[in-house]
């Protein structure tokens, strides 16, 4: 028993998250190209026919720009708020057409697709859990402020992607205007580093082996930074930065307890 996952990429120039067991898959977003997708996969020995379905959690194109290409293409259910495709003016094929509302629970296969809502400037955004028998996989970014229910959910990861946006004192001091400074970190925008290394030391889980912290601003954070701050306080959790150029390794993460944390993720 194990779930296999990979950051195709991550970050305001795209986002694609891969999870699956052994004979289906999912992917959280498709906001890079249809071909970039297809090659990212194929170089990390990923199938497409393994892939059952995409779940849109908002619609800003850098979730999106992908979808409707890869969805016809492969003749894929895209799973996406009736609010969200409204807002996002995406064209999907009618019976491609999924709809899903907060706290629905989808099966596909045997994977289990749990959406609930977060805090973020678009019309009907939603994080994912992605969960396989006992594992439980965590998609949680693009996030203005963690709530009660992104608690909830991470206390139960075995793996998390997790939103480490940007850095306070770079934003400030940075180019940014204004009100685009206010809006990243209004509430509604995104999950700082600091904010994201207080959820994972108030409420990591015992068994989270892996995080792999994800959306990083390209202009207000630094991957060195935020890599050695969670590397100091991870514990037996193992650190990884998903990068905005390329695909991240594929991890393969099982659930058992009697293993270390480097014994738990290996490289498919």
């Amino acid at each position: 028993m194990a779930v296999y996952i990979s950051s195709l990429n991550s970050g305001s120039n795209g986002n694609c998250y891969y999870i699956g067991n052994e004979n289906e898959a999912v992917l959280i977003d498709a906001g890079i190209s249809c071909r970039e997708i297809e090659k990212r996969m194929k170089c990390n020995g990923l199938s497409m026919e393994k892939v059952k379905a995409i779940f849109i959690s908002h619609e800003h194109t850098d979730h999106i720009r992908g979808a409707r290409v890869l969805s016809k293409k492969f003749q894929l259910p895209v799973y996406i708020t009736p609010g969200t495709l409204q807002a996002g003016a995406l064209e999907i094929l009618p019976h491609l057409n999924v709809p899903y509302k907060a706290f629905d629970i989808i099966d596909i296969g045997k994977l289990r697709v749990k959406a609930f809502p977060k805090f973020h400037d678009a019309a009907d955004p939603h994080s994912f859990t992605v969960s396989y028998e006992d594992i439980h996989i965590g998609i949680f970014t693009d996030i203005g402020q963690p709530c009660e229910q992104l608690v909830q959910h991470f206390k139960q990861c075995h793996a998390v992607f997790l939103e480490a946006n940007y850095d306070v004192e770079m934003l400030d001091k940075g180019h940014y205007p204004y009100h685009l400074k206010q809006r990243i970190k209004g509430g509604h925008g995104h999950l700082s580093n600091h904010q994201a290394l207080e959820l994972f030391l108030q409420h990591r889980p015992e068994h989270l082996n892996l995080l792999l912290l994800s959306h990083l601003s390209k202009d207000n954070n630094n991957p060195q930074l935020v890599q050695s701050m969670f590397e100091k306080v991870c514990g037996g959790t193992k650190i990884v930065v998903a990068s905005r150029y390329e695909a991240s390794p594929v991890f393969k993460v099982i659930p058992s307890a009697s293993f270390s944390a480097s014994e738990q993720l290996k490289l498919f």
